[in-house]
């Protein structure tokens, strides 16, 4: 296969993985084409924020609150909740696992969703809905277009920078051949471009990015598909959240 098709193959693996999007692959992708596809979910966080501004664009003229309902619903549906997921099972583990490694993990493998999961979630989506309010009348559409893009990078940093700590879970074949250096410069570029956009824009998800692998690390060892997936949604959050102090600080 020749590098173009190639690369174009781990996009697609990456937009079926971390979306709904209607997405052909004639068979399952190979180890190799698992670990390429992981420097794509940036591109992939980014064609959700391209979806997400057109979306806003298209409810221009509704009423603010039903516009920001709207845009939540197009940002939980092109995703199919799959980090919300992640969320809620993270959220269950670390509230019902008693600090036990074991029994955590256990818990976060559950498909069952308990009462620490289900208010998590409610005050996830809560938040995100408030910042999109604060954040509808001032058009940026520049965090709305970054914040999944950021928030893919952070898990992205995270899967590669820290020990898998389920084996057999469902990244860790992706992540048997790991590409380091390649995620750590496009990081650093994502990282480079919040700075000079608007330094807070990086403070706080890096912020949160610190305390979510230092959380994972003492509890589990490593990190999870499922802590990852926390990460994404705690990330857009953090962006969101940036965007709005920093024009209440201006």
């Amino acid at each position: 296969m020749n590098a173009p098709r190639h690369h174009l193959r781990a996009f697609k693996s990456a937009l079926q993985f971390l979306t709904l999007l209607p997405v052909h692959l004639p068979d399952l992708p190979d180890r190799r084409q698992q670990a390429l596809s992981l420097l794509y979910y940036p591109a992939v966080g980014l064609l959700i924020g391209v979806l997400l501004c057109l979306g806003e664009m298209l409810s221009g003229g509704l009423p603010l609150e039903l516009r920001a309902t709207l845009l939540l619903l197009l940002w939980c549906g092109l995703t199919g909740g799959l980090h919300l997921d992640g969320l809620a099972d993270s959220a269950d583990g670390w509230m019902g696992g008693l600090g036990d490694r074991e029994r955590t993990l256990a818990i976060m493998k559950d498909p069952h969703i308990g009462a620490s999961g289900v208010l998590v979630l409610l005050l996830q989506l809560l938040l995100k809905w408030s910042l999109l309010l604060a954040l509808l009348p001032q058009a940026d559409w520049l965090a709305l277009l970054l914040a999944p893009v950021v928030a893919r990078t952070a898990a992205l940093l995270l899967l590669v920078q820290t020990p898998y700590a389920r084996p057999g879970g469902i990244a860790s074949d992706m992540l048997a051949e790991k590409p380091v250096t390649a995620v750590s410069l496009l990081a650093a570029a994502v990282g480079l471009g919040l700075i000079l956009i608007q330094p807070l824009w990086l403070a706080l998800p890096a912020l949160v990015y610190l305390l979510v692998r230092r959380a994972t690390l003492q509890r589990l060892g490593g990190c999870t598909g499922d802590v990852a997936g926390a990460l994404i949604e705690l990330s857009e959050s953090a962006l969101l959240l940036a965007a709005v102090l920093a024009t209440v600080l201006a």
